[in-house]
């Protein structure tokens, strides 16, 4: 059929069929179509078809599953969107972001009233990003005027805001229209990402959608400005561990940049005129290469490697962009930033050195093959010869696999690039040889990595070069170029190592025979080790033969015979090797292999089985069988050339298909099938990787100009092999000849005309089963009657022979009565009849797992040896013969038997039959046939579910446990197929969930069975996991009318009328009809269930699976019947937890149903206010919404003032009313679930707020002495329980009037006041969560009483300071909320704190430390932002430092000797100023991990302090101020800088250096470290920083300290080592000028007196000198730079100084001489004979017993 006119008529079909029969059959039709045929139907059709669907996606009430069904087919049609331009499409983007917010963000699913599927998050945002470059050119300005309001940094719109912004602003717009795109938000938004510094979360997003918007505009932004900013935030994102005690941060690492994203930025930013990127990146790797060395592990470790991996792969597909696609609409990038192959050259050369040492990381090479794959791509020459340079001395040693295994997996992954050399590397191709022949080695029976890595790689090089000695070209052509001379003469080695490569083969396969000990044992399988193995050793083999020339082949096929005719192998492993590699040589020249081995395995065969007593043998000659092993192997090649011999080969088959000897019949057997498959099959008959064989002369054909060639795919010029009608009538007269008879045989036996033992009859079965799958594509399907009342899609068409697969049907359904009724116990005969069924049902020629298994290693190959750089399919031609085999096999598979047929009806009812079979083995078997079965045929589900039903019914007195079992496995279904329990249906439902809960009453029900027990928990898990909400209502007005559309605009040829008028109608008829059935099924089945429930005697577990099916049904769009509301109420007071807690939440969800909607009024801010609209909006505190703020002076406490503010009843009414009702619940509800791990619920918060919302105060009056009664018991249970219905109440009462709430608010307050001085450790949590839930997004003015009550004393001291920190907590709560709407509130709590910092308790100071924190949380410095009114830190810091001027002048060290109690009388101002400062270490400690901008300039202040407190040695016995202090240092060390910070902090580490107190000095070197390295980029780019710094470390070198010059030291090294400083000339001249500083003389002294402790001067220079050249020595500790040898000289002079010279000089060399051990043979090229002399005497250690 031309495919062109036939998708115009499928697509009048469909619009049909869409207008007639709904939805779901067009949709799969579709997606099968585009599997098989791709993109084939013109673009008009093509931009309709997305129209339609994206009006069917958007309808609002679509059934999810649908929903999701239409938005793949959908993504698939929007894949390739360089197909439709803007011009052709456009979408609007509203209708997506409704469904999206409908479902991602519901409003009813935490209640239960919708249950999505876990995908549909993810299909939802695929949908948007396929849609989104055909979003209209207003968009972007629509959705910042959308979603600008929720941009509020301190809440979780914040979050959601940018979610959106990321998911749906459109970048590919063309430059024309860039003004209505991105350069609308451009400069807000990476202004905001620029000045945020503590990483929130949704900064990551941020980065995601500069990162997409880099991409599709190259060229069109200017980077430059941000570039450091941007390297230094992606550097701080990999985490990586610096510094001596560094802490960790949580935040940094949950919230992270994806490094897919970053890497998308970083490539896009490449290249343009500036260079700066490059410069960058290639700091950025210098910085952190050592990290990659292989010793160093961490979980950092997968971030780096992924960034190794991403970063050449996102080159490549930039390079591929630019140089090779075709042009299609999108922005092209232009000329001036293009990369330049300059600009790739710098790429490859700053990545090449992280990827060589990732060679050998921990986490495997896998990512460095894959970096180095692509860069070979780009630039060989650089590339390929350090590889090859690891890998020679990898292959000479024997020491080490791991390092073997690791080079060979990146040389194959180079191997393309290797091959085919090109003009940047010409002599790559000499290197193979070479490679093959030192690879053979690896081919070793005692090491498996290593055996299969090798033949992976010897089989990818022999894929890409034609195995053929062109030696002799060298006499006849004098033009070859100097590399093809060379490889001429190398190819004469080819014939030589395949040779020694079959050697080795035959080497590991005699140490693989099986012991004796195994083959007397059945075990038929051989290990899964050996199997792969084999896998390996075939497809090498076979890879090689077809790459060989004919001269090769012949000397290869004599030895692979000699080999197999001169031993005999026994058939398990040994014997399976062999015949697959002589199968191997037959398949690639039949004619000639087949001429050897036929003749002979026949002969030898005939020969054995001359005598007829070898046929009855139980046991049979080892030469026979493997004669009949091979002879079946070598069958399976192209049936034509198998023709000649049909007369042998049926005369084999006669005489051995009925041996006594399980063994030899099962090998005839499959001697018949595969000659059957050879004859009847379609498939390509060779794999060359040149089109044609190399057969050709060498004076026509050059081999070597084909090495490396990818396949052309428009001339593929493929051989396939398709049956000739001889070879059909072979495959008949087998068929006649073998099968015919035991079809006799087995149908006289089951009418009992026929004894038969049972071996017999597992033969027959064997032989059936071998011809089904060996015939089964030429035998046409079942046909018979279809199977009336179910709907169905697909035709087909017949062949007129006997249809074998008709008989095979019939006799073995009657087989299968006799043996079930006869002799059930014969198990191993149903196993096979179980398999025969299924194929019968299913085989067309390949089964779908195999199918499965080649589609997975297909794309594994092609990935490994795919061109990224070039595209275009660019594949070995070998790779694309395979891609067509499988796509004629998807055509066979999905083409064949949909259809639903009354003979398919049978068997699957005996599969189900089998099912409930009492032997355990049989059972599963069958259901595993039984699911796949019901997976094939469309709607066979609803057909077979009573059936299974019938085995659960509690009236049946004859059902057996066993039938039990097997029906409940049945309706659970396998893990990937369909569960019958939970189909998609109302009438399934209706009919199997009542089924399963009345099952309980059935008398083959035990709960004394686990395994039953288990089996119901397994299924209403599946159906809780599985469910999701089903339509009730399906309206397709709007798109009815573009279907019309679709058919009159397209097709004026095809000859289709349109649909009628009344047609339509009918349609939507049928429609309403559907909807009014749906209902009433959905109603049946809700009073279904509680009729089972209220069954006497149902046992407890089926009533609890019954409640939860009941709450599945829960519907947003429907009230519950009144019966099931009542019957939840009641549930509330139920005896069992489990059931209360399903019941709380579900009367939650009842009471949403039953909602009053509140009118909404819209408000305009600024009449309100009574300003005038200002023309560009600002954020943070305006003008216009101070009306917002909470102010104790206008509050509403009036009737009028509150007025004027802007902000199935009957059942639940009588049971809330009735006091007994009442009781009994809260007893319940103040129950312990499980000690010590109750938390705050809010299933139950949400239904005290449900009642209190829907029936205002109704039910306070008989709650009232409850909560008393509560609020009195300190009870951890009974607190929680009165927090969870206040916080209920407060919420609930948003609409009441205000007589109402005020009446509320006077039963309240007393009760809080209560309850805040019963508060216990156990229960502070809950209080705080019930006020913070209470405040959650609420008006404050509308809860000022609660405010007032909260801010009454908070630290009064009463009850101890337990009771005061958890007062603060609680207010704490209720503030954050509130966000920047009570800066009145803040201002008072902060007037109120600031004279109690001085607290003495601990648990007080770190409450006050946290409420700071939200005090100052809304003094943010962002882009566009207005003022705060809320308290600023800077005002407050100036107060602080006020008080703390005593301890900032005083000198000596600071002790904490201030006693715990709070002493009457005023202390000395120092002892304050110890106690202030406590407080405020807490508050930045508390501030570090959550506010978003750190205030460094006022915090710098602060910084000497610290420093002189911070303890120098990690001791965790230090008091509190101590340990506080590091701590804090340790996490503003971490903090991100502004530019313009810099200098001040430098200033106050210079004023610090020159302290007094060398702890003060210690401590400025450990801060630095930390601040550098997470400010690297920030540093690198301010020249007079990197100076300031480089002084500072090198003045603090010759400190008079020892500690501080060591740590100076190490400082410095650690500056060297990431590259921040260089290691230059002046500063190794300003080194060895101290060193040469003269010590002062030895006097003698007597004996006894004190050594003079205090160093003289000279001798700390000279010790700097040393620490400086150490540190260089040290900095770089995995290879040797040009200075370093001079370097260690200069120290080995030094080795007998004085201590602590002396010491320093032996801990370098120690460290030098671990650090340089691994390589020291490539490290010590770089010394001179002299210096290695000196350099052995140093390191060898001397002799202690000289």
């Amino acid at each position: 059929v031309t495919t062109g006119t036939a998708v115009g008529q499928t697509a009048s079909k469909l619009g049909r069929l869409q207008q007639l029969f709904g939805l779901t059959g067009s949709c799969q039709m579709w997606t099968l179509y585009i599997r098989l045929y791709g993109r084939k139907f013109s673009r008009e059709d093509h931009v309709l078809f997305i129209k339609l669907l994206y009006e069917l996606v958007t309808i609002p009430k679509l059934e999810i599953s649908m929903m999701q069904g239409f938005a793949r087919l959908l993504i698939n049609l929007l894949k390739k969107k360089e197909l439709l331009s803007r011009d052709d499409l456009e979408l609007p983007w509203r209708p997506l972001y409704e469904m999206l917010e409908r479902i991602l963000y519901s409003k009813t699913e935490h209640l239960g009233l919708n249950w999505f599927p876990n995908s549909v998050e993810s299909v939802l945002k695929t949908l948007v990003k396929s849609c989104r470059p055909y979003f209209p050119e207003d968009a972007t300005a629509e959705m910042l005027d959308e979603w600008r309001p929720l941009m509020c940094p301190f809440d979780v719109t914040m979050q959601k805001a940018i979610t959106y912004f990321e998911l749906f602003l459109p970048t590919t717009l063309p430059p024309e229209l860039h003004q209505k795109g991105f350069k609308l938000w451009f400069d807000e938004f990476i202004g905001l990402l620029v000045s945020v510094q503590n990483l929130p979360q949704w900064e990551g997003h941020l980065v995601n959608l500069f990162a997409r918007l880099a991409t599709d505009n190259i060229g069109y932004i200017d980077w430059d400005p941000y570039v450091p900013k941007i390297f230094t935030r992606i550097l701080r994102s990999l985490n990586l561990p610096v510094g001596s005690n560094q802490v960790v941060v949580p935040r940094f690492l949950t919230n992270a940049y994806d490094v897919g994203h970053a890497v998308m930025w970083i490539t896009a930013m490449m290249g343009g005129p500036s260079k700066l990127v490059q410069k960058h990146l290639s700091g950025l790797f210098n910085s952190i290469a050592s990290f990659y060395h292989p010793s160093n592990n961490g979980r950092w470790l997968n971030k780096l490697m992924k960034l190794l991996q991403r970063l050449p792969s996102g080159v490549v597909r930039r390079l591929h962009r630019e140089r090779y696609k075709k042009m299609t609409w999108l922005t092209p990038v232009p000329e001036s930033h293009k990369l330049t192959d300059q600009d790739v050259t710098d790429f490859v050369e700053c990545i090449i050195q992280p990827v060589l040492l990732a060679m050998f990381s921990k986490t495997g090479s896998l990512e460095a093959a894959q970096a180095l794959q692509n860069l070979a791509l780009m630039r060989p020459e650089l590339v390929i010869p350090p590889v090859l340079e690891k890998t020679y001395p990898a292959l000479e040693t024997l020491t080490e696999p791991h390092q073997l295994t690791a080079t060979l997996s990146c040389v194959i992954g180079v191997a393309r690039s290797l091959v085919s050399g090109g003009k940047w590397f010409p002599e790559g191709p000499t290197h193979m040889l070479p490679l093959l022949m030192r690879a053979l080695p690896g081919v070793d029976p005692n090491d498996f990595s290593k055996c299969m890595i090798t033949f992976q790689f010897i089989a990818t090089f022999s894929t890409l070069v034609p195995l053929v000695d062109c030696s002799s070209v060298l006499q006849e052509r004098d033009d070859l170029s100097e590399v093809e001379r060379e490889l001429c003469s190398a190819t004469a080695e080819f014939e030589d190592f395949v040779l020694q490569f079959m050697d080795r083969c035959f080497g590991l396969i005699e140490s693989s025979t099986l012991e004796q000990t195994r083959e007397e044992t059945e075990t038929e399988k051989m290990t899964h080790l050996e199997s792969l193995v084999e896998l390996g050793l075939s497809s090498t083999f076979s890879t090689i033969l077809t790459q060989c020339s004919k001269d090769i082949f012949k000397v290869a096929l004599e030895k692979v015979f000699n080999f197999a005719v001169s031993n005999i192998f026994e058939t398990r492993v040994a014997g399976r090797m062999v015949a697959d590699m002589c199968r191997a040589a037959v398949k690639c020249r039949p004619e000639e292999s087949l001429k050897l081995f036929v003749p002979h395995c026949c002969n030898v065969i005939s020969h054995l089985t001359v005598n007829d007593d070898v046929l009855h043998d139980e046991e049979l000659d080892k030469e026979l069988l493997w004669n009949l092993q091979l002879l079946s192997e070598i069958t399976r090649v192209d049936g034509k050339k198998l023709l000649p011999y049909r007369e042998q080969l049926g005369k084999i088959l006669q005489r051995t298909l009925h041996l006594t000897c399980k063994q030899g019949y099962i090998l005839s057997c499959n001697l018949l099938h595969h000659l059957l498959r050879s004859a009847t099959l379609i498939y390509p008959t060779e794999y060359c990787s040149v089109p044609g064989g190399f057969d050709k002369p060498l004076s026509e054909y050059f081999p070597i100009k084909d090495w490396g060639k990818p396949g052309d795919l428009w001339n593929l010029d493929i051989q396939w092999h398709v049956p000739s009608s001889e070879e059909i009538n072979f495959a008949f007269y087998l068929l006649d000849t073998f099968l015919q008879p035991e079809l006799t045989r087995l149908e006289h036996y089951a009418i009992g005309e026929l004894e038969m033992s049972r071996d017999d009859v597992q033969q027959c079965l064997a032989i059936v089963h071998n011809c089904l799958i060996g015939s089964g594509n030429v035998l046409p399907p079942l046909k018979g009657e279809r199977v009336a009342h179910l709907k169905c899609l697909i035709f087909f068409i017949d062949l007129s022979r006997e249809n074998y697969r008709e008989t095979i049907a019939r006799v073995t359904r009657k087989l299968l009565r006799y043996i079930l009724d006869n002799s059930e116990d014969d198990t191993k005969s149903l196993f096979l009849i179980i398999k025969i069924i299924s194929d019968v049902l299913q085989f067309q020629g390949s089964h779908k797992h195999e199918f499965d298994s080649r589609w997975k290693s297909f794309n594994l190959v092609k990935k490994s040896m795919e061109n990224r750089l070039q595209g275009k399919k660019q594949h070995i031609r070998a790779l694309l013969i395979d891609r067509v085999m499988l796509q004629h096999e998807l055509r066979t598979l999905t083409m064949e038997g949909c259809e639903y047929k009354t003979s398919h009806q049978e068997m699957i009812r005996d599969l189900l039959c089998l099912s409930t079979s009492s032997y355990g083995q049989v059972r599963s078997k069958a259901q595993q046939a039984f699911f796949t079965a019901l997976g094939t045929y469309n709607f066979c589900c609803r057909d077979i579910i009573p059936l299974v039903l019938e085995f659960l019914r509690p009236d049946r007195q004859d059902v057996t446990q066993k039938q039990f079992k097997g029906a409940l496995y049945c309706l659970l279904g396998n893990h990937s197929g369909v569960c019958l329990a939970n189909l998609h249906d109302w009438d399934c439902i209706a009919q199997t969930w009542p089924a399963i809960v009345s099952s309980g009453l059935s008398k083959a029900m035990s709960l004394e069975k686990p395994s039953i027990v288990r089996l119901f928990d397994d299924l209403a898990e599946k159906i809780h996991r599985q469910y999701e909400t089903i339509g009730l209502d399906f309206a397709v007005s709007k798109c009815v009318e573009i279907a019309v559309l679709l058919q009159k605009s397209e097709h004026p040829s095809s000859d289709f009328t349109g649909l009628c008028s009344e047609e339509i109608q009918l349609g939507i008829q049928r429609q309403r009809e559907k909807n009014a059935e749906a209902l009433r099924n959905y109603e049946n089945l809700v009073n279904m269930l509680l009729d089972c429930v209220e069954q006497r005697n149902l046992p407890w577990k089926f009533e609890h699976i019954s409640i939860g099916f009941l709450s599945l049904l829960l519907r947003d769009d429907r009230i519950l019947p009144a019966r099931a509301i009542k019957f939840f109420v009641q549930c509330l007071n139920h005896d069992a937890i489990v059931v209360r807690k399903v019941a709380i939440s579900a009367v939650a969800g009842i009471l949403k149903q039953l909602k009053r909607t509140h009118k909404k009024v819209l408000i305009c801010p600024y009449e309100i206010s009574g300003t005038p609209k200002p023309s560009s909006t600002q954020a943070g505190d305006r003008p216009d919404n101070q009306w917002l703020h909470y102010d104790s002076q206008s509050l509403p406490k009036t009737k009028e003032a509150w007025e004027s503010c802007c902000f199935a009843e009957q059942i639940i009414f009588d049971h809330f009313s009735d006091p007994k009702f009442v009781e009994q619940l809260i007893k319940f509800l103040s129950l312990e679930d499980r000690k010590g791990k109750d938390k705050f619920n809010p299933r139950r918060f949400c239904l005290f707020k449900g009642l209190f919302r829907n029936f205002d105060d109704a039910f306070l009056p008989v709650l009232q002495p409850h909560l008393e009664q509560l609020v009195a018991d300190s009870h951890e249970s009974t607190q929680r329980c009165v927090a969870e219905i206040i916080a209920g109440l407060i919420r609930g009462s948003k609409h009441w009037t205000f007589e109402k709430v005020e009446k509320l608010w006077k039963l309240l307050c007393p009760l809080l006041r209560t309850a805040l001085s019963n508060i216990t450790v156990e229960t502070y949590n809950d209080w705080g969560t019930c006020i913070a839930t209470s405040c959650e997004s609420r008006d404050p003015r509308k809860l000022h009483w609660l405010f007032e009550l909260l801010l009454e004393s908070p630290l009064s001291g009463e009850g101890g300071s337990f009771v005061d920190a958890c007062r603060l907590y609680v207010l704490q709560g209720g503030l954050a909320q509130q966000e920047w709407r009570v800066p009145e509130l803040l201002h008072r709590l902060l007037k109120y704190l600031e004279p109690k910092l001085t607290q003495v308790y601990k648990n007080v100071r770190e409450r006050i430390g946290s409420v700071l924190t939200y005090i100052f949380m809304i003094d943010v410095s962002l882009p566009n932002t207005a003022a705060t009114k809320s308290p600023r830190v800077h005002e407050f810091t100036t107060r602080i430092l006020e008080n703390l001027k005593p301890l900032m002048e005083a000198d000596e060290e600071i002790q904490n000797h201030v006693m715990e109690e709070n002493g009457v009388g005023e202390q000395d101002e120092r002892t304050q100023g110890i106690k202030l400062l406590k407080t405020i270490l807490k508050w930045l400690m508390a501030s570090a991990g959550r506010s978003f901008s750190t205030a460094v300039t006022e915090q710098l202040e602060l910084l000497p302090l610290f420093f002189k407190i911070a303890p120098v040695e990690n001791d965790n016995s230090y008091d509190e101020l101590k340990r506080d202090a590091k701590m804090c240092l340790s996490l503003m060390s971490q903090g991100l800088l502004y530019p313009q910070q810099v200098p001040l902090v430098l200033q106050v580490l210079k004023q610090t250096a020159r302290s007094n107190s060398w702890h003060a000095r210690y401590t400025i070197l450990t801060y630095l470290q930390t601040m550098v390295f997470y400010n690297l980029f920030i540093f690198l780019n301010n020249e007079e920083a990197v100076n300031d710094i480089r002084w500072l470390v090198i003045k603090l070198l010759e400190d008079e300290q020892l500690e501080v010059r060591e740590m100076a030291a190490t400082t410095l090294s650690g500056l060297l080592q990431c590259n921040f400083l260089m290691m230059d000339g002046p500063m190794q001249t300003h080194f060895e000028q101290l060193c040469k500083m003269r010590l002062p003389k030895k006097r003698k002294r007597d004996l006894g007196s004190v050594v003079d402790t205090i160093p003289s001067g000279d001798l700390v220079k000279r010790h700097a000198g040393v620490l400086g050249l150490s540190a260089c020595i040290l900095s770089s500790p995995y290879d040797v730079p040009t200075w370093m040898p001079q370097l260690l000289m200069d120290l080995s002079a030094h080795l007998n100084d004085p201590q602590p010279i002396e010491m320093t000089v032996k801990k370098t060399l120690s460290n030098f001489r671990r650090t340089h051990h691994d390589n020291w043979q490539e490290h010590k090229q770089q010394f001179t004979d002299d210096q290695l002399l000196v350099l052995t005497d140093l390191l060898v250690s001397p002799c202690y017993y000289a």
